[in-house]
């Protein structure tokens, strides 16, 4: 399949990029920044925001998958203001559905946020409005659309956010996902849409039809009807529900302990706070559709930790 990859420069467009080439994909990415030397694909100068030229850049891709958007990151440190995340993250969310349209792309996956849960942040704001056009495009356009919700998942090695890998693991600490894996709940995003584009015109028509008259059983049911899924991603947890419930029961930083012995005193060195709860985020229903299964948890970080230490794992 060719997929474009909206702002492909990036964390994700770069890990997506050569997850894609991999397994024998086309990676296109749009981009105004310069893809990194060794990024596989092909590479468009341009932003979402040129009307004329998007539905051109679309006209001969499978799918568009769009990551281009300001993050939490650049509202709390002041660095992006409200115009800025309405330009990019708003406007420009509508121009790539509408050039989807026009330009018969077979599906568009957006990549949101669980930031949604912050309705009073700029960001968190910005992220329901892209989801609402999505589901305005699924349901009266018949666009294929998958909403990924991945929690925050800037890598280690951005030192434009984390000094070195023991920054990003306290954040990682409190319950995250690493990039990796939101990069594969996007590869089986790609597959999900790929086993329905094959479907025939009137199959589909008569789905929404029936999705019209029949009352869902729930949102989601609904949505999945019309062709767009909306599924949170989050990390691998190596903690039962029991421990979860009844985290340190024992005393504090006794439940990381039963499971990780022989890495308690590098997690002290370093600060770790080991009697932290982390917040496990349910991925039931992302499984069940796509198939996804987070693989990178806490013990990797700690592997990766005590073999290379604060400087992280080379990129």
């Amino acid at each position: 399949m060719r997929v474009l990859l909206t702002g492909g420069c990036g964390d994700l467009g770069k890990v997506l990029a050569k997850r894609l080439t991999n397994r024998g994909d086309e990676a296109v990415l749009l981009d105004v920044a310069d893809p990194h030397r060794d990024t596989p694909g092909e590479f468009i100068r341009g932003s979402v925001l040129d009307r004329p030229q998007l539905s051109t850049w679309f006209s001969n891709c499978d799918v568009v998958v769009h990551i281009a958007a300001w993050h939490g990151i650049h509202e709390f440190k002041k660095q992006k203001d409200a115009y800025e995340f309405f330009d990019l993250n708003i406007r420009g969310t509508f121009e790539v559905f509408e050039a989807s349209v026009r330009a018969r792309v077979g599906g568009v996956i957006l990549i949101s946020s669980t930031s949604i849960d912050e309705p009073d942040t700029v960001y968190g704001n910005s992220k329901i409005i892209s989801e609402q056009f999505a589901s305005f495009y699924a349901t009266h356009h018949k666009l294929k659309t998958i909403t990924l919700r991945p929690r925050a998942f800037i890598p280690h090695c951005n030192r434009v956010v984390y000094n070195n890998y023991v920054e990003w693991a306290k954040w990682f600490w409190k319950g995250a996902v690493h990039i990796d894996d939101v990069a594969q709940s996007v590869g089986r995003s790609i597959d999900y849409l790929d086993s329905r584009l094959g479907r025939d015109t009137k199959r589909a028509d008569e789905e929404s039809e029936h999705a019209r008259r029949k009352p869902a059983e729930s949102e989601d049911a609904e949505r999945d009807v019309c062709g767009n899924l909306i599924l949170t991603v989050d990390g691998a947890y190596e903690y039962s529900k029991d421990e979860f419930l009844n985290w340190d029961r024992e005393g504090p930083g006794t439940t990381f302990k039963s499971h990780f012995p022989e890495y308690y005193d590098l997690a002290l060195k370093h600060g770790l706070p080991v009697d932290q709860r982390p917040r496990k985020l349910d991925i039931s229903r992302t499984t069940s559709s796509i198939g996804y299964v987070p693989q990178y948890s806490v013990r990797n970080l700690l592997e990766e930790l005590s073999k290379y230490g604060a400087s992280g794992p080379p990129v």
